[in-house]
């Protein structure tokens, strides 16, 4: 593309192509319209969004809700970080230990490297769980009082 194909407007490069104005660039706002453009309101309804978001992050339900997450993913978490790291201590500690048979080809690295792989299915879907029956509830109705209260 030639420098004369750049300077004229609707062509593909050229730097007023974007908003159909020659001698436009896109993302530079317009001198005239002042640096934000944006009616007054839009600035009002951010400000109202967030004094609505806060007071119902302060509320005692938001609370509950985010006490009953942390009751069960702080324990969970903990649970399996242990976990794995008593697997790679006993792996690098006890190699003799971890090289015992157990069943036939099995021996105990291969046992526990099933075990957390199990471990994990198993805490995924006791999340699951927990969320299903003790949370989603509490935060689709607060989602639901905050988008009534934002309109």
């Amino acid at each position: 593309m030639g420098e004369q194909d750049r300077s004229r407007p609707g062509v593909l490069g050229a730097p007023g192509a974007r908003h159909g104005r020659p001698g436009t660039r896109p993302g530079v706002r317009d001198a005239a319209r002042g640096p934000d453009h944006r009616p007054a309101r839009s600035a009002d309804r951010g400000a109202d969004r967030a004094a609505v978001h806060l007071e119902v992050q302060r509320g005692e339900a938001f609370r509950e809700l985010r006490g009953r997450y942390r009751r069960f993913a702080f324990p969970a978490a903990a649970f399996a970080l242990l976990w794995y790291l008593a697997y790679v201590v006993a792996a690098v500690t006890a190699p003799g230990l971890m090289a015992l048979r157990v069943a036939g080809p099995l021996n105990v690295a291969a046992v526990a490297g099933l075990g957390q792989l199990a471990s994990t299915f198993l805490l995924a879907g006791a999340y699951a769980r927990h969320a299903r029956l003790r949370r989603d509830r509490a935060a689709l109705d607060l989602r639901w009082e905050v988008r009534d209260r934002l309109r």
